[in-house]
C-alpha cells in the first residue's frame, strides 16, 4: 500500500481563512433562516421592530443574510475563493456600514433593511473578518513530495 492509498491522502484540509469563511457562511445562513421564523414575509422591505438577538431584521434583511451565508459556504472550498469571499465581505459590509450610519433607526424608505446600531457594529466586525480572510497569511505545508506553495494564495 502506498501513501496515496492511505485515508486522507491528497487532501490538505482547510486553511484558517477557509474555516473562517465557512464559519461566517454557516452563521449568516442560520441567521437568515431563523430570521424568517421571526419576521415571516410581512413588511418585506420596511423598518420593523422585530429583532434577532438585538439585531433588527425584516424579510429583505433575512434574504441578504442567506445570500451572504450561502456564498461563504460555497466559496470556502478553496483558499483563492475564500479570499474572494473575504473581499466581498469587506466591501459589501463596508458599504452596509456606511449606509447604516445614515439609515439606523430611521423609517422607510431610507431604512429598507431595517438596520439598527447593533447591526452597524456587526457590519464593521464583518468588514474586519473579511479583511482577515482576504489578507491573512497562510504558511506553506510540507508534503511527502516537498513544500506545497499552493496554499499561500
Amino acid at each position: 500500500m502506498s501513501n496515496a492509498d492511505l485515508p486522507g491522502a491528497g487532501s490538505r484540509g482547510m486553511t484558517w481563512p477557509q474555516m473562517l469563511a465557512m464559519a461566517i457562511g454557516v452563521i449568516y445562513t442560520l441567521v437568515g433562516i431563523v430570521g424568517f421564523f421571526i419576521t415571516g414575509f410581512d413588511d418585506f422591505a420596511a423598518h420593523t421592530d422585530e429583532t434577532l438577538l438585538g439585531f433588527s431584521i425584516n424579510p429583505l434583511h433575512n434574504i441578504v443574510h442567506l445570500v451572504i451565508g450561502l456564498a461563504g459556504i460555497a466559496l470556502a472550498r478553496k483558499l483563492s475563493t475564500a479570499r474572494t469571499y473575504g473581499w466581498l465581505l469587506a466591501v459589501g459590509y463596508g458599504a452596509a456600514f456606511v449606509y447604516g450610519l445614515f439609515a439606523a433607526g430611521e423609517d422607510e424608505p431610507l431604512n429598507f433593511l431595517s438596520i439598527n446600531w447593533a447591526d452597524n457594529w456587526l457590519h464593521l466586525a464583518s468588514v474586519i473578518a473579511g479583511l482577515a480572510i482576504a489578507l491573512g497569511p497562510v504558511k506553506t505545508v510540507d508534503t511527502a513530495r516537498g513544500s506545497d506553495q499552493s496554499l499561500r494564495r
